[in-house]
């Protein structure tokens, strides 16, 4: 139940450059993708939407811009979510390390945030149960953990779903870029395994075509569509009919899922030349996770502080995030910590990633010597 599946039974409906300074002449203007946004979703008036089979009725709309690793659910959606189904003093697991802006809309609207770690499996789902076992809520990104790129295993998820049953806790599945996995096909959804309609299923347009559709979804149980509508109606805004349409159309002909096995080649090329070409410029300085899927490569710093060579890069014109801001700040977890995420998805070959990567090693040189 990844979107490509979901598309073939409902008629609705990238990323930007790891750093800047190097040639990247070769690379065709027309497969640059264009830098991602934020998206947010709102229920519109029933006469005017893409109709979900069995799911909340929807419009889209997008929020401000955040660079380089693309957005997940929205602030808004987030919020519509809080609206309908949360109240204050609730507690929600969130990933740690896990999307910043998320934990902060929750603590405005006086919902506890609680950092539950991730490891090589996904959430860890028994630290959430010594934690808070009565939480109301978890927000999971279980295709490529945002930002760690690890997918929850089949055991974590039914350990998910099990709690959130027995509890009646809501899980909100963010599958912000499930159809970009490299080693496998797309792995199925968290909410196709739901039996107790726990799972609210959301997504985005932003990363799969282009950001400025301002289009995303929310999939929520049968019995939650009215109080959606109502809360949606209340705080959101709308997105034109005509823009819904176009995607609809461009899902039922065929043409989404052509699309999708292109980009998933060309990223696929692209991560790899990336890879390749930072490795060979960086040598042992750096070691770089090895993920499934996604569009961003995870850079550990053996213990250098990753803000501190953030903030140099983008003085010098470079771009990149650091670990450390995605982590609770009271949270620490030592060297692991400290990495650097960059995007490779507008990257064309192995060598302007090797040049890129050649700045990178002077700045962490400099670094070093203390300059």
């Amino acid at each position: 139940m990844t979107l490509n599946r979901i598309c073939t039974s409902l008629p609705l409906l990238l990323s930007v450059s790891l750093l800047a300074g190097c040639d990247q002449s070769s690379v065709a203007r027309e497969e640059t993708a264009p830098r991602p946004v934020k998206v947010v979703m709102a229920a519109a008036e029933q006469d005017k939407i893409v109709s979900l089979p069995g799911v909340v009725r929807a419009r889209i709309e997008t929020d401000l811009a955040f660079r380089t690793l693309g957005r997940m659910v929205s602030r808004k959606v987030d919020g519509m979510i809080s609206h309908a189904l949360l109240v204050a003093g609730d507690r929600v697991w969130l990933e740690d390390p896990g999307y910043p802006p998320t934990r902060t809309l929750f603590a405005h609207m006086g919902i506890a945030p609680v950092a539950i770690s991730v490891d090589r499996d996904g959430m860890v789902v028994s630290e959430g149960l010594r934690k808070a076992a009565n939480a109301r809520a978890a927000v999971v990104t279980p295709a490529h953990q945002s930002p760690l790129g690890v997918s929850l295993s089949l055991p974590r998820r039914q350990a998910l779903l099990d709690w959130a049953g027995r509890n009646d806790a809501w899980i909100i599945e963010d599958d912000y870029d499930g159809e970009y996995r490299y080693v496998s096909r797309p792995l199925p959804a968290l909410k196709s395994l739901d039996r107790d309609g726990r799972v609210l299923y959301a997504g985005t347009f932003s990363k799969m075509l282009f950001p400025s559709l301002r289009l995303a979804y929310l999939v929520v149980p049968d019995s939650q569509v009215e109080r959606f509508a109502a809360i949606a109606g209340a705080f959101a805004g709308a997105s034109p009919a005509l823009t819904q349409g176009i995607v609809s159309d461009f899902i039922i002909e065929g043409h989404f899922a052509r699309h999708i096995q292109r980009m998933r080649k060309l990223y696929a090329e692209r991560r790899e030349a990336t890879a390749s070409g930072l490795k060979a410029a960086l040598g042992e300085q750096v070691h770089i996770d090895a993920q499934p899927g996604g569009m961003h490569l995870i850079l550990r710093l053996g213990g250098r502080r990753d803000r501190e060579i953030v903030t140099r890069m983008r003085r010098a014109g470079l771009y990149a995030e650091a670990l450390s801001d995605w982590m609770f700040p009271e949270e620490g977890k030592g060297d692991d910590v400290s990495a650097l995420l960059v995007n490779f998805t507008n990257i064309g070959s192995r060598a302007i990633a090797e040049c890129y990567g050649r700045r990178i090693a002077e700045l962490l040189e400099a670094i070093n010597h203390g300059l």
